[in-house]
């Protein structure tokens, strides 16, 4: 039978509402960006090639750290967001369809916590993996190499927190905002429908996390990307909850900026995101490996009666907008 949304929106026809809001969003991202960059660049009468470099560079000084986090929020706010909200409601009508559900609880929210602090710690050896892939291709080494050059600045720019107003809004804007976004978008929306769509779960987990990989633009981190996309993918697949996602996600960036926060207050020079993380042995990667297999097991089995309930009241709304089961 030909999948359909309740308001009578093929799969296609789903998708391409997501591309269009999303490419619309991506504009407007965009001149939201180039406006604040240029307010933190000031006057000056640069040439137009000139001008997009320099607004990059003004963004990462420390004083212009409010325009830096500002373009962090509002960039994903149009980009993810915004074409979320617009997609649910065209093509779905309620938002309980991307998983926004009372249905969850403590022990998913705690075990979801540690299942990404294990699911981090497995993808960090993912990272020395890809370095040394790279080093055996000098060209695109160099790039990736500038590329994340470019991401630590940014993080680095963003995160120049050394009083606890600073910390309390670096949380709220680089931690909380950007994980419900992200989990909205790539979760609640687009594994969603491929899960839906396809009907094939593990598939759309492995589409999604990708993309998810794709959108933070790190060579190096790719594959460590990919992993932590698949085990939120996992984990929102079991659950059909995109708050215990949204918890998840943010105690990963608090984590972060809580060690940023740390290592401002104690250093004077600049933090070097990418040696944040503890080297781990790759031996490790068994050992994480058992624990999240067994963190999964666990968390299935606390998410079976909630779950349940939401794949009960998901029925329910189908039979009332389409009593005769002609549109899933």
């Amino acid at each position: 039978m030909k999948y359909k949304s309740v308001k009578g929106f093929t799969g296609w026809g789903q998708l391409a509402v997501i591309i269009g809001f999303s490419g619309v969003g991506l504009i407007v991202a965009g001149l939201v960006q180039m406006y604040l960059g240029n307010k933190a660049l000031g006057p000056n009468n640069l040439p137009l090639q000139e001008k997009g470099e320099a607004m990059i560079k003004a963004l990462m000084r420390p004083e212009n750290v409010k325009y830096a986090q500002l373009s962090q929020i509002l960039g994903t706010f149009f980009l993810f967001f915004i074409p979320s909200v617009a997609y649910i409601l065209i093509c779905h009508k309620r938002f309980f369809w991307a998983g926004f559900s009372r249905h969850f609880s403590l022990a998913q929210v705690v075990v979801g916590f540690f299942i990404i602090l294990v699911g981090s710690a497995f993808a960090n050896p993912f990272a020395d993996i890809s370095k040394a892939i790279f080093a055996h291709f000098p060209h695109w080494d160099a790039v990736a190499r500038n590329a994340d050059k470019v991401y630590n600045e940014a993080i680095a720019a963003m995160s120049s927190l050394h009083t606890w107003p600073q910390f309390i809004v670096a949380v709220f804007i680089i931690a909380f905002l950007p994980a419900l976004f992200e989990e909205l978008i790539f979760r609640g929306v687009l594994q969603n429908l491929l899960v839906r769509w396809w009907k094939k779960p593990l598939l759309a987990i492995i589409i999604t996390s990708l993309l998810f990989s794709l959108i933070h633009a790190s060579y190096y981190l790719f594959i460590s990307r990919f992993v932590l996309g698949f085990i939120l993918g996992l984990l929102f697949y079991q659950s059909k909850n995109i708050w215990v996602n949204t918890f998840a996600h943010f105690m990963n960036n608090l984590l972060a900026v809580a060690q940023l926060f740390y290592l401002n207050k104690t250093k004077n020079l600049p933090v070097n995101v990418n040696d944040m993380d503890a080297k781990l042995p790759i031996w490790s990667l068994l050992v994480s490996f058992a624990i999240l297999y067994g963190l999964f097991i666990l968390f299935k089995k606390i998410s079976t009666a909630n779950k349940l309930q939401i794949e009960t009241k998901e029925t329910a709304l189908m039979a009332q907008v389409n009593p005769f089961g002609i549109i899933e």
